[in-house]
C-alpha cells in the first residue's frame, strides 16, 4: 500500500544519527544523502519493502509531529525490537506508551516498543508472534 514515509525534522544531522542508529539495527545502511531541486538536504532509507526519508520541511517553517500519529516497522525478532529501541533511545530519542513486551490485540499476541525520535514523531517496532501449527 505504502512506497514512501517522510518525516520533517527540525535538526537534520542529529535525526540522521538517531535514525542511523535506529535502522542499523535492523541491519539497514545510514541514510543516504538526497537533495530537492530547490536545495532543500533530505536523507532517505531504503529497503525491499519502502522508503523513508528525513527532511527540512521544504516550507522552512519548523517540523512539527502529528498527536497521535504513529509509524510502525516490521520486527524480525522480539531482540531486533529491543535493540531497534534502545538504539533509538540511545541517539537522542525517548521511550513512550508502556516498556517493550507482549502485548495481546485482536489481530494476535505482538511484541511491541515505542520510542519518540528528536523531533517528538512516534515510531513503533512490532514483532508479531509466530502462529501456531
Amino acid at each position: 500500500m505504502f512506497s514512501h514515509v517522510i518525516l520533517g525534522v527540525n535538526d537534520l544531522e542529529k535525526s540522521k544519527q538517531f535514525y542511523d542508529a535506529v535502522f542499523g539495527a535492523l541491519g539497514m545502511a545510514p541514510g543516504v544523502a538526497n537533495t530537492t531541486t530547490s536545495g532543500v538536504k533530505r536523507y532517505f532509507y531504503r529497503s525491499a519493502t519502502g522508503s523513508f526519508g528525513i527532511t527540512n520541511p521544504i516550507n522552512g517553517e519548523a517540523a512539527t509531529h502529528g498527536n497521535g500519529s504513529t509509524i510502525g516497522f516490521a520486527m524480525q525478532s522480539t531482540e531486533q525490537a529491543d535493540a531497534f529501541h534502545d538504539a533509538g533511545v540511545a541517539n537522542g530519542g525517548t521511550t513512550c506508551e508502556d516498556p517493550p513486551g507482549w502485548r495481546d490485540g485482536s489481530v494476535g499476541k505482538m511484541y511491541l516498543c515505542y520510542v519518540r525520535d528528536p523531533d517528538g514523531n512516534k515510531l513503533c517496532g512490532m514483532h508479531r508472534a509466530p502462529k501456531a501449527a
